[in-house]
């Protein structure tokens, strides 16, 4: 039988850039799939006249019809074709007021509320809009993304360790501040508490709050969105996965669909092969993981096979936030419903702790709302549009609703993130709803076989944030020939990230195998 150069377990964004990457460079590489298609949450899927997004909300590195962006660099160095539809705009705030709020006011929508903060592409067009929100706060701003644009150069030599010690003495401010939190950071220059609160709105993109946020992984991810605002694929994410799946074949490589990896096969305490739908042996050098290290350990591994230092990793780590999403095919344009915004926040609270605390709860009042009509005009039927809804939760949430309890359950779920929305932008929803599909964690489970549901990995903190986990990558892996990639290492959640350390992931195996002669 056929030994592969590389195995790759999972065709969701990591693996699928890992399977492209290594089958460009010349190795035999098979990609293993337990779905029918690629793309794990980069897929789509249709209800009726519509045809939905599954999870992404947009993509920064896209970059700007001027500029090429990370992403979009990284599929032309596939030679992936994908047809971008770019957006110049980054998120709308909308804090709904209390009783009692003394700095409430009656926004555009003729909403009382504390916040409504509409934030613009352009560093500078950024920190002008956040002074005329909060007065003050323009200087603080401009030096926060002033780090952001040297911190770029300080990430690239994380992966390139000679050039480290150059990075500290070139660029100290960077390492003084990659031990900070984002709150740490944010006062250090100064900000004012509010501005921080709507420069802080990006937090639940990464799943974890100003207070325990690594303040240069946000800045990342912030400066990704405000350089050259946001990308969305013509036909959904699902055309990424397509893309790169016609880029592995065109290399030679194979994919096999409907295939799940159910045992892997050891031998002299090393990985050696794979067991395949529960029959099937296929071996192979080097592996490569987009699973989660949960299911991976329980499921794949005999435990005297586990390596210790994973276990410990898993224990110490917590499980990140899961996910509930209401789509919407509605029989109104987005004109017609109010709709005006591609991507509007709706908080309880500005203070993204808060947002946090209260994510426990399914009806925090905490959700985002995405009209994709507005970047792409004709991704439904003339007249019209699709919405989807999102909030997040952390742990268990699930663990008290009974199996006969849970369509009520969701439906209520759904009626509740519905009517958040419509108060909040003073617009009605409900009667022009002509598709909907609800999916709460345990539908996010069952697809992407995670804990809960999650699609974020482990939860970022500050001592198991992007910078020590980048540093400590080599160390992490199980074995000399098994890496894993996905929103569990270093860069946790986001279609970006994923294909970061699968791309990664994959020129690390390339090299190795090349320095084998292969």
């Amino acid at each position: 039988m056929k030994t592969y150069d590389v195995i790759v377990i999972g065709a969701g964004n990591g693996g699928l850039a890992a399977a492209a990457t290594c089958a460009k460079n010349g190795h035999s590489t098979l990609l293993l799939e337990r779905h029918n298609i690629p793309g794990g949450s980069a897929s789509s899927f249709v209800r009726g006249r519509f045809e939905f997004e599954p999870s992404l909300h947009e993509l920064a590195g896209a970059g700007s019809p001027e500029e090429v962006g990370s992403i979009e660099a990284m599929f032309l160095r596939m030679q992936a074709d994908v047809q971008w539809h770019k957006h110049d705009s980054t998120f709308r705030l909308i804090v709904p007021a209390k009783e009692g709020d003394k700095d409430a006011f009656v926004n555009e929508n003729g909403v009382l509320v504390t916040v409504d903060a509409r934030m613009p592409v352009g560093f500078e067009n950024f920190a002008k809009k956040l002074e005329q929100l909060v007065p003050g706060s323009y200087k603080s701003c401009m030096d926060a993304f002033d780090l952001s644009i040297r911190m770029f150069k300080a990430f690239e030599c994380l992966d390139n360790p000679k050039q480290l010690p150059g990075s500290i003495k070139d660029l100290p401010d960077i390492m003084r501040m990659a031990t900070h939190t984002l709150k740490e950071g944010l006062d250090a220059l100064g900000m004012p508490k509010k501005a921080q609160d709507i420069f802080c709105t990006y937090w639940c993109y990464m799943g974890s709050p100003a207070s325990k946020f690594d303040f240069l992984y946000y800045m990342a991810v912030l400066h990704s969105y405000v350089k050259n605002g946001t990308g969305i694929p013509h036909m959904r994410s699902h055309e990424m996965s397509l893309s790169l799946d016609k880029v592995i074949r065109k290399n030679g490589g194979d994919i096999w669909y409907n295939s799940e990896v159910t045992k892997i096969i050891m031998k002299n305490g090393k990985p050696v092969g794979v067991v395949i739908n529960g029959e099937k042996e296929v071996y192979g050098k080097y592996f490569i993981c987009n699973t989660s290290p949960n299911a991976v350990w329980n499921d794949l591994f005999d435990l005297k096979d586990v390596p210790e230092k994973q276990l410990q990793m898993l224990n110490s780590r917590k499980i990140a936030a899961s996910l509930t999403t209401v789509y919407l095919g509605m029989n109104k344009t987005k004109e017609e419903l109010g709709i005006t915004d591609y991507s509007v926040f709706i908080a309880p609270d500005s203070d993204s702790d808060k947002q946090y605390e209260v994510c426990n709860d399914f009806n925090s009042g905490f959700c985002i709302i995405n009209c994709l009509n507005e970047i792409i005009p004709d991704c439904t039927p003339k007249g019209t549009s699709q919405l989807f809804l999102t909030t997040m939760t952390f742990g268990d949430v699930m663990k008290d609703i009974k199996p006969q309890d849970y369509k009520k359950f969701k439906t209520k779920v759904a009626k509740d993130m519905i009517e958040t929305c419509e108060k909040a932008l003073n617009i009605s929803i409900t009667p022009y709803i002509e598709e909907i599909e609800i999916a709460l964690p345990p539908t996010f489970a069952r697809y992407l076989n995670t804990p809960w549901g999650t699609p974020y990995g482990f939860f970022l903190e500050k001592w198991d944030s992007m910078i020590p986990r980048t540093v400590q990558f080599a160390q992490d892996q199980p074995f000399d020939n098994f890496y894993f990639c996905g929103a569990s290492q270093e860069r946790g959640d986001g279609y970006g990230c994923a294909y970061y350390t699968g791309e990664k992931a994959g020129a690390i195996v390339s090299k190795a195998l090349k320095k084998e002669g292969k």
